[in-house]
C-alpha cells in the first residue's frame, strides 16, 4: 500500500427500512416485470389459439426475451437497491447513496439546503415508507433518500431543517451538532 494512496469514500452508515425491498418489488411488478410477463402470456396464448405451429420457436423466444428478463428484474432490482441505498446525517452535511445499476453517492452541505420534502406514494403508504428529498443550490440536483420508514423520514426532515437553519445563522458558517437520527453518525460524511 502506498503512503500517498487516495482516500476512499466509505458508504453511509444507515440502511433504508427493510420493507423498502417489498416496495421496490411491487414497483418492479407493476412497471416492468408484470407487463413483460403479461405480454409473454398473451403472445403464447394467441399463438396456441391461432398459430400452433409457431409455438416450438415462439416459446423459447418469449422465454429469453420477456420471461427471463422480467423475472431477473423482479428478483435482482429490489435486492440490489436495498444493498446500495443508504444515508447519513453529519454535523455539516447530508450523505446519501443509491441506485442499483448506476450507483451514486452524494454529499450535500447543510449550509446549501433550500428545502426538505417528504413524499409518500400509495404503495409507499401501504408499507409505511417515505422518500425524503433535500433540495440544494447545487446544479447536480436534489439528494433523494428513498425507502425510509415514515417516522424516520419525519425525524430526519426535522433534523435537516434545523441543522440547515443553524448552518445559515452560525457566525463561522459551520452547523451546530444535531441530535436524534444524525447523532449516531455525526461528521463522518463531511
Amino acid at each position: 500500500m502506498s503512503l500517498h494512496s487516495t482516500p476512499r469514500l466509505r458508504p453511509p452508515r444507515h440502511r433504508v427500512d427493510p420493507l423498502a425491498r417489498r416496495w421496490w418489488a411491487v414497483q418492479a411488478l407493476l412497471t416492468v416485470s408484470g407487463p413483460m410477463l403479461l405480454t409473454a402470456l398473451a403472445l403464447g396464448l394467441l399463438s396456441a389459439l391461432f398459430f400452433p405451429g409457431a409455438l416450438p420457436w415462439l416459446a423459447p423466444l418469449l422465454l429469453v426475451t420477456l420471461v427471463a428478463p422480467a423475472l431477473g428484474y423482479l428478483l435482482l432490482m429490489p435486492r440490489r437497491r436495498c444493498a446500495t441505498h443508504a444515508w447519513e446525517l453529519g454535523t455539516h452535511a447530508v450523505y446519501a447513496a443509491g441506485g442499483w445499476i448506476w450507483q451514486r453517492r452524494r454529499i450535500a452541505p447543510l449550509s446549501q439546503v433550500q428545502t426538505v420534502d417528504t413524499l409518500r406514494g400509495p404503495i409507499q403508504r401501504r408499507y409505511g415508507l417515505a422518500t425524503l428529498t433535500v433540495t440544494t443550490a447545487s446544479t447536480a440536483g436534489a439528494v433523494e433518500i428513498a425507502g425510509l420508514a415514515e417516522a424516520d423520514a419525519e425525524e430526519l426532515s426535522r433534523l435537516i431543517g434545523r441543522a440547515a437553519s443553524d448552518a445559515r445563522t452560525a457566525p463561522t458558517g459551520l452547523a451546530a451538532p444535531v441530535g436524534g437520527i444524525g447523532e449516531a453518525a455525526p461528521g463522518g460524511a463531511a
